[in-house]
């Protein structure tokens, strides 16, 4: 049926291809690119090169001026080089957080893709890794925007939440026992038969009256 199904698909006219390689359209429909694909890449690198040319392989002799160069080889020499890696480390971390398995993680991709670009700029090569919340500018940003507290369920790891579940419910078992039970019962008719809090204020009036 596949086989039937691609013979009666229109036949793409022919298009050139680069000598640098490039992702070819029937390749991409008879073989759609898979998410896997980016977590089983040893590095960053090889992602980056599977989907479009590095700066090494741009077809320019020379780097072309930012300032005049046309905005497919803006993007191709100056931002691409830089931006695929770091979206594909970003993929592996994600993957690594489960944010593919759950609906609620910690991560956020915006600050790891901040905090990786950020020590990444080749402006700041030999400079020491900077975390994300001491980023200058985020550190001014949040200033003014303050973010509302991470909830403890997504801080808590899978180990710190079990141990956290199960002593609730052992607690809860040890409250369901019927000695318990009795012994909770007593304790309450005694608080209210001697009424300790009209004893505690008959007290404090005895005493302001002195």
């Amino acid at each position: 049926l596949l086989l039937e199904y691609e013979a009666e698909q229109p036949q793409f006219p022919d298009v050139p291809e680069s000598k640098h390689g490039s992702v070819s359209l029937e390749a991409g429909i008879s073989q759609p690119l898979r998410m896997e694909q980016f977590y089983a890449a040893p590095a960053a690198d090889t992602v980056v090169q599977q989907l479009l040319p590095i700066a090494e392989a741009a077809p320019f002799p020379e780097p072309p001026d930012p300032k005049t160069c046309s905005p497919r080889e803006y993007l191709e020499y100056y931002i691409f080089p830089v931006l695929l890696p770091g979206m594909a480390e970003l993929l592996h971390r994600a993957k690594k957080e489960k944010c593919f398995e759950r609906k609620r993680t910690k991560f956020i991709a915006c600050d790891f893709l901040t905090e990786w670009l950020y020590n990444k700029n080749p402006k700041r090569k030999d400079e020491s890794f900077t975390e994300f919340f001491s980023i200058p500018f985020v550190n001014d940003w949040l200033k003014d925007h303050p973010r509302p507290p991470i909830p403890l369920s997504l801080l808590l790891s899978e180990e710190e939440a079990s141990i956290v579940i199960q002593s609730f419910w052992r607690g809860y078992r040890v409250r369901c026992d019927s000695e318990i039970q009795e012994l909770r019962q007593w304790q309450k008719q005694l608080r209210e038969e001697k009424n300790i809090t009209e004893r505690v204020k008959e007290f404090w009036t005895k005493q302001e009256a002195k």
